[in-house]
């Protein structure tokens, strides 16, 4: 059986109060009527205990925010609305303000808000719900009631003896009026301010100032005018002379009104095709005269009472002309748009008012003896005139072309520079000239002889010079060319050039062991294993030049030697000397430059021989005296050409000699390296 909507919103209400929630509501019935009114009082009855706990919550904690909502539902919001609601109207109470809220405030807040004003705490009854939540029964004592609401003893509670205002201060209060009202001698009662008097209105010119309660209003001087009048708030309204029966409509007449008048219009209605004048009398209307023609095209219209006839016209048109589609009226024939052509080829064909005529086309004469029409060659004619460039006929007119380079202006008779590079002609680069266009090409590529488009590759490790623009190694490349060095031993140099040797002793970059000591050479490194010989030590200073390494052993004797202290044999050096391998020897080179430790003095008869006693092979090499800033130099020059890779160990001697005899000497093994290349 169906369910009233009674039993419905029961059940709706039930659920509301037992879950406090509507989201999972189980409905009762199956008529839709009744499940939306299940729906609608359950979340009614939400509202209702939501708005309760917001007033209950803002009554004891004397504010809203601090209250945790579960969600953002519309429950949580009813809460904080009447929570808010509640503490304005709290305040207005404290304040000694009026009970009456703002209209804007709405009318559930505004129920809120009088209610937590008039009473406080006591005795709020918002009748929000019907079933309210089961709390326990809590005496409270005065002491206990006293500090929970302070404003129990407020002068201003419920108003006060204000008639507007409150203002509580502790021992008394003081009244106040509202805006447009002034304090009476008695303090408590308030008098409305007649603004007119006082001069504080804001009427402007052509107004008139009328006091209200609490405020004014102003009111037009001037009158509205015929049918109009003059309304409370100074503006002018229609006056409806019709409703008020002030019109002077006679009794066959209806009154209608209109904008600050009326009009009498008669009872009586006329027949289609007629007119009612002022005075109801019925018109008869031309419609002949309308501005639309009531006739189809080809008929005259002829007017009749209350109607209208149309009559057809059919006129006689005379030669060169015919009637139109219509039938009403007499058209040229336009005889040369016919197809027969009737002026024959070359002429052309001029209509007129029933005639024609027949000329001859522009580019054409009119021969006398065969008459007809002849083409005119105006490039004979007018041989320069036409054409910038060339001139060629054509029947009836003419054309103008360019040579070539060139193209035809928009005039169609100048003659304009054609810019061939836009349609990229060349391989490479472009210039175009006047008529014509010039290809050329980038660094490193020149212009073919061939079609002088095209751009090749200029082999520059190929020219003459090639074998100069680099130290060891010339390598084309499109364009341009690369310098390499051997593959091991040497690096590019930084102008991209020259090679440089790779000191590999210095960037640890040789495989020597530790007993053995790196000598560099030119591209490349030799470990040797040089020791000092018994009776020698070596010394802790070695020596390193630019092209030389040197290791020097010094004589050191145990104790009671008499042999090795008589021994001549005082130094004996190890060094190490990277040579280039001469391609064009045309004189000797000076390669080493031995020292003398002590100045020459010809006077006692001392000498100094410089020797090369071992590994002077294919005599190589020879060593010649020189005295150079007071000192002995000996000098070992390389007289024969050297082909690398090539290594010698040359043996000199330098002997201090004293009366024939040898009383010093220093020994040095020169270790010669020749590399095949040299940068």
């Amino acid at each position: 059986a169906d369910l009233s909507v009674e039993e419905c919103c029961d059940k709706g209400v039930e659920w509301a109060v037992t879950n406090r929630i509507c989201a999972s509501l189980p409905l009762i019935s199956e008529s839709r009527e009744c499940s939306m009114t299940q729906v609608q009082c359950c979340r009614s009855q939400l509202e209702k205990q939501s708005c309760s706990d917001g007033v209950e919550f803002a009554n004891a904690r004397e504010e809203c925010d601090s209250h945790i909502a579960k969600n953002s539902t519309c429950e949580a919001e009813y809460f904080k609305t009447c929570c808010y609601c509640c503490l304005l109207g709290k305040a207005a109470q404290v304040q000694g303000q009026s009970c009456e809220p703002n209209p804007k405030m709405g009318y559930q807040c505004g129920i809120v808000f009088r209610t937590c004003c008039g009473k406080g705490q006591e005795g709020i009854d918002l009748s929000i719900s019907d079933y309210p939540p089961k709390k326990e029964t809590v005496e409270i004592s005065k002491e206990e009631l006293d500090q929970e609401d302070p404003y129990l003893h407020d002068g201003c509670r419920g108003g006060g003896p204000c008639s507007q205002q409150c203002r509580d201060t502790g021992s008394s209060y003081v009244c106040s009026c509202f805006v447009g009202y002034q304090l009476q001698p008695d303090g408590i009662t308030c008098e409305d301010i007649n603004e007119c008097i006082t001069g504080t209105h804001n009427c402007g010119i052509g107004q008139t100032c009328v006091n209200t309660l609490g405020s004014f209003r102003c009111q037009r001087d001037t009158s509205c005018g015929t049918g109009y009048e003059l309304t409370d708030d100074s503006r002018c309204k229609d006056i409806d002379e019709c409703e008020t029966g002030t019109h002077n409509c006679p009794p066959d007449f209806i009154c209608q009104n209109t904008p600050g008048s009326f009009r009498c219009r008669p009872k009586l209605q006329c027949m289609s095709g007629f007119i009612q004048d002022a005075l109801g009398n019925c018109i008869d209307i031309n419609e002949c005269l309308s501005t639309n023609m009531p006739c189809p095209a080809g008929q005259i219209c002829i007017n009749t009472d209350g109607s209208f006839t149309c009559q057809r016209i059919s006129p006689s048109c005379g030669r060169g002309y015919h009637l139109n589609e219509d039938g009403t009226r007499c058209v040229d024939v336009d005889e040369c748009s016919s197809s027969n052509q009737p002026c024959g080829e070359g002429h052309i064909c001029i209509n007129a008012p029933g005639n024609y005529r027949c000329e001859c086309k522009a580019g054409y004469s009119f021969d006398v003896i065969s008459r007809t029409c002849i083409d005119i060659n105006e490039c004979r004619r007018y041989p320069g005139r036409l054409c910038a460039h060339k001139c060629e006929n054509t029947p009836g007119s003419y054309y103008c072309t360019c040579t070539m380079g060139f193209k035809l202006s928009a005039d169609g008779r100048s003659c304009e520079d054609l810019n061939e590079c836009e349609s990229n002609p060349c391989s490479q680069e472009c210039a175009n000239v006047y008529g014509s266009y010039q290809c050329y090409c980038r660094r490193g590529f020149q212009l073919s002889d061939i079609d002088g488009i095209s751009c090749e590759d200029i082999d520059e490790c190929a020219l003459p010079t090639g074998g100069h623009i680099c130290s060891f190694r010339c390598v084309n490349i499109p364009g341009s060319f690369q310098c390499t060095c051997p593959s091991t031993g040497y690096r590019l140099a930084p102008n991209a050039r020259n090679c440089q040797d790779i000191d590999e002793c210095v960037a640890e970059s040789h495989n020597c062991s530790f007993n053995e000591t790196c000598f560099n050479i030119q591209g490349g490194f030799r470990c040797l294993s040089l020791e000092c010989p018994e009776n020698y030590r070596k010394s802790g200073d070695t020596v390193r030049l630019e092209k030389t390494d040197t290791i020097r052993c010094i004589k050191s004797c145990r104790p009671n030697d008499v042999s090795c202290l008589l021994d001549p044999v005082h130094t004996i050096s190890h060094t190490v000397i990277s040579l280039p391998t001469f391609r064009e020897f045309t004189r000797p080179e000076e390669i080493i430059f031995l020292r003398a430790i002590t100045p020459t003095y010809p006077a006692n008869q001392a000498d100094i021989i410089f020797d090369i006693t071992e590994g002077n092979l294919r005599d190589s090499f020879d060593i010649i005296k020189r005295y150079m800033d007071g000192m002995t130099v000996g000098v070992v020059r390389q007289v024969r050409p050297i082909i690398g890779p090539f290594h010698a160990i040359l043996k000199l001697e330098m002997n201090y000699v004293m009366g024939g005899v040898v009383s010093h000497r220093n020994i040095v093994n020169v270790h010669i390296f020749v590399s095949e290349y040299w940068f």
